[in-house]
Order: C-alpha cells, then sequence, then structure tokens
C-alpha cells in the first residue's frame, strides 16, 4: 500500500468498526466525570485513567499528569510526520441536574430512533465533549489498523476541566509549552452550521469585562429636598452609556475599531448564502429588528463584529413599594466582545476615557476589570485550513464554511499566544443536541460522519 492509497482503506475500516466504535464511546459515557462537583473527583480521575489507557491501546505513549484540580492526560506518538499536531479535547461533563427532566438515567448511554429514522446517541457528555473528542480518537485507531502508523505527528491533550473553567489548564500549558508547542492545534467541541453543512470555527471573539462606579453625593438624597438641583448618577450613567452607541448601531469610543478588518468577499458571499434571517434567528426569542450595525449582515453581528453591551445597571431604590430618593451612587457593568486585532488594553482604556470625559466635575468614576482576553482567528489564506475545508467538503458533499464563534475559547487564545499556534475548529454538534441541558445527544450520523472527517482532514493535512 503507497502513501497515497490508505485513506480508502481507512474510511472502510471506520464504517466496519463503528459498532466497536460505539462500544467504547459508551464506555467513556458511562463514566460520571461531573468536574465541578468535588463529589465527582474520583470519577474524574478514572475517566483521566480510561482516556488514558484507550490511547495507549493505539499506540501512544501517555501519561495521567496532575494538577491542583483534575488530571491532564497527555499522549504522544511519533509514528507520523510533519506537520505536527495537537489535539485538544476534554473528558469532564456538566452535572445533570434536574435529574428527573433525564427521560433515562443520563450516565446509561443508549441510542434512540427518532421520527423519521433518524438515530441518536443520548446521555451525558454524549455531544460534549466525550463524542466529539472519540471521533478524532477513532479516526486515529482506523490509520493504525490499516496503515500500521498514523499520518502526523500526533499530541493529544484531554483535560479535566473544560466545564468548571479550564482554571488549572493555562498554567498547565504554560509550565509544559516547550512540550506541547506543534505547529497547529486541532478542537472538535464546535458545530455544524447545520445538519448538512460542515462548518470550521475560524474566530472566536475576545472579552473585556469592565466595571463601573459612579459617585454623586455623599449619601442618598430626599428627592422633594434635593430634586432639580443634585445630580443624579443614575441620569449620568445612563446618559454615558448611550453614548456608547451612534444611531447606526456602531460604537462610537474613539479606536474601537482599530484593528478589525472586512471579511474577503468570497467568505462574505459564503455567509449570505447560509441564509440567517432575523425571523429565524431573533423570531424565537420574541424579537424582529436586528440592533446592531446597520449594513451588516446578521452573521456578521453576532460573529465577525465588535460589539459593546451594558451586562447590568444598579442604583437607587430598587426594593419593594416607593422610596423618593436620588441616589448618591449608579454602578454599571459593561462587557466589549472583540475581533480580529483589537487590543483589550487599548479597548478598556479608551472606554475608561470616554466615560470620564462625560462624568461632571463634582463626581467621582471608579473601575473594575473582571476580564481581558484577546480575540483569535485563522487567516482564510493558512494552507491548513483550506485543506480541512476540501476535506469536509469532499466528506459531507456539500460546501464546508467558515465562520466565526460570538463567545470564546480561553484556552485557544494560549494556544496562539504562548505555543505559538494556529487553532483549527471543527465540529459536528447541532442545535438541538441539549448540550448542558437533560437528554443531551449526538447524532449517529454526526458521530459516524466526523470520524470520517477527520481521517480525510489528516490524510489531506499530510499530504
Amino acid at each position: 500500500m503507497t502513501e497515497s492509497e490508505p485513506l480508502p482503506a481507512v474510511l472502510n475500516r471506520i464504517d466496519r468498526d463503528l459498532p466497536a466504535s460505539l462500544d467504547r464511546l459508551f464506555a467513556l459515557l458511562r463514566i460520571q466525570s461531573v468536574s465541578t462537583d468535588p463529589a465527582y473527583a474520583p470519577h474524574c480521575r478514572g475517566a483521566a485513567e480510561h482516556v488514558a489507557a484507550d490511547l495507549r491501546s493505539i499506540g501512544f505513549d501517555t501519561s495521567v499528569r496532575p494538577t491542583d484540580g483534575h488530571p491532564v492526560v497527555i499522549g504522544k506518538t511519533a509514528d507520523g510526520k510533519a506537520p505536527r499536531v495537537l489535539f485538544y479535547g476534554h473528558y469532564d461533563v456538566q452535572p445533570v441536574d434536574p435529574l428527573d427532566l433525564w427521560k433515562t438515567p443520563p450516565f446509561e448511554p443508549r441510542i434512540e430512533t427518532l421520527e423519521g429514522g433518524r438515530k441518536i446517541i443520548v446521555a451525558r457528555g454524549a455531544c460534549d465533549d466525550k463524542g466529539q473528542a472519540m471521533t478524532f480518537v477513532e479516526a486515529c485507531r482506523a490509520f493504525k489498523a490499516v496503515t500500521g502508523r498514523l499520518p502526523l505527528d500526533i499530541t493529544m491533550m484531554i483535560e479535566g476541566e473544560e466545564e468548571c473553567g479550564s482554571r488549572h489548564l493555562f498554567g498547565f500549558v504554560r509550565d509544559n509549552a516547550s512540550e506541547l508547542r506543534r505547529d497547529l492545534a486541532l478542537v472538535c467541541d464546535t458545530g455544524m452550521w447545520d445538519a448538512e453543512t460542515p462548518s470550521i470555527t475560524t474566530s472566536l471573539r475576545g472579552l473585556v469585562y469592565e466595571e463601573v462606579r459612579l459617585t454623586c453625593a455623599d449619601r442618598d438624597l430626599h428627592s422633594g429636598l434635593f430634586g432639580g438641583a443634585a445630580r443624579n448618577p443614575i441620569h449620568v450613567l445612563a446618559e454615558v452609556l448611550s453614548a456608547m452607541h451612534r444611531p447606526d448601531g456602531a460604537v462610537a469610543i474613539p479606536g474601537f475599531y482599530d484593528g478589525v478588518k472586512e471579511l474577503p468577499p468570497d467568505i462574505k458571499v459564503d455567509l449570505d448564502g447560509l441564509g440567517l434571517t432575523a425571523e429565524k434567528f431573533l423570531g424565537p426569542i420574541g424579537l424582529k429588528i436586528p440592533a446592531g450595525e446597520q449594513g451588516r449582515l446578521l452573521i456578521e453581528q453576532i460573529s465577525t463584529r465588535p460589539t459593546a453591551e451594558v451586562n447590568g445597571i444598579i442604583g437607587g431604590y430598587t426594593g419593594e413599594g416607593a422610596k423618593t430618593v436620588i441616589p448618591g451612587k449608579a454602578m454599571a457593568k459593561v462587557s466589549f466582545r472583540l475581533v480580529g486585532a483589537q487590543d483589550p488594553e487599548k479597548v478598556r482604556n479608551s472606554f475608561r476615557d470616554f466615560v470620564r470625559a462625560r462624568v461632571p466635575a463634582d463626581c467621582t468614576v471608579e473601575f473594575g476589570n473582571f476580564t481581558s482576553a484577546p480575540a483569535f482567528d485563522v487567516a482564510f489564506d493558512n494552507p491548513a485550513l483550506g485543506k480541512a475545508r476540501a476535506a469536509l467538503t469532499e466528506e459531507w458533499g456539500k460546501k464546508a464554511v467558515t465562520v466565526g464563534a460570538g463567545g470564546s475559547i480561553p484556552i485557544v487564545g494560549d494556544f496562539k499566544t504562548v505555543l505559538g499556534m494556529d487553532t483549527l475548529m471543527v465540529g459536528f454538534a447541532l442545535d438541538d443536541d441539549r448540550v448542558h441541558s437533560p437528554n443531551e445527544k449526538f447524532d449517529l450520523k454526526c458521530f459516524h460522519k466526523g470520524i470520517r472527517s477527520w481521517a480525510r482532514i489528516l490524510a489531506a493535512l499530510a499530504k
């Protein structure tokens, strides 16, 4: 068998081995690895050891590394060739509450057939992230069975605290940077655009989260005595916050858009072709009119454009009944989602300057910062991205799209800033997978074709 021939045999092996792949997934799903509850710590340890043993069975040199929380599984092999890749996933899961809403016990995985013949895997962790991580593991297993080796030099890092913030992983990555640094990172913890359209997440928005505390009078005041003369901090804060946006929805803070690039025309055409409308996206939550930047696609507004949002505002009397006061203080929480090369520190400082310039001279303002993290994106001309898109398109028979995620995956940012690696985020979750909810599921088709997809991607990257 020549170097160019293994893929068809690997895909055939995946198809034949699907029942055994499900058995292996079910064995992992039965482990109650709830990371946020200390009572489940032994189960998390058991899941780590289970994953390590499974990787060892297909030729990985594995170790279960301790942290101050749950352990990290590292698996390494030198069977393959460049590019060297780091695959990241997690073995921990969310709590199952409320238990009475589960149709069957959450750690007793099963196959259910829905109306129309659609088959799904039901269990906690079926999709997030045990089922998804196992698509990659099973693709590696098929290559090993057919060719006796892996197509690439692969390092696995499977953690146990993603569902409670990965709080010990960041230090672990920094402490082991030389060991983990590779040419490219791969993540399978995202989703498809829809049940027929594969996608690659090419950007994650960064985050700056600020608290603003405004003080006017030195105490709450009687509104009958001081009303009309004393400054009301709620009024001041409301004016400042409303000034953050222009009438067209753009953010008015000077320099806010520094580092924000336009999407390439072909990518924008792809996104427009997905047909995400206000009716589809906002209708189910009782809204109709997009409130973001005018002239932008809705999908741009929620994924590839930066935002400024007021997350909370508090001031004065908010209890039962009436209390006629002018408050002495008011407070707001404000967050910014960042894209491209926006500098979190610059955005934070520009926002603070923007507020200070609008605070009256006899009032004072203080700030607090909860988090500052840069955005992450993959260049659209990245060769690995092009190969992965072509591989997914070949498997699914429909053009793979590149999409941005509105949220953040902080460890991916560390892969870039600490390890110097780009990350391809390829996932097979669907919108109806009930992730983090009772009766979590993963389509059997997504599991099966997810394994085949990774086999194609690995083969493409190896060329």
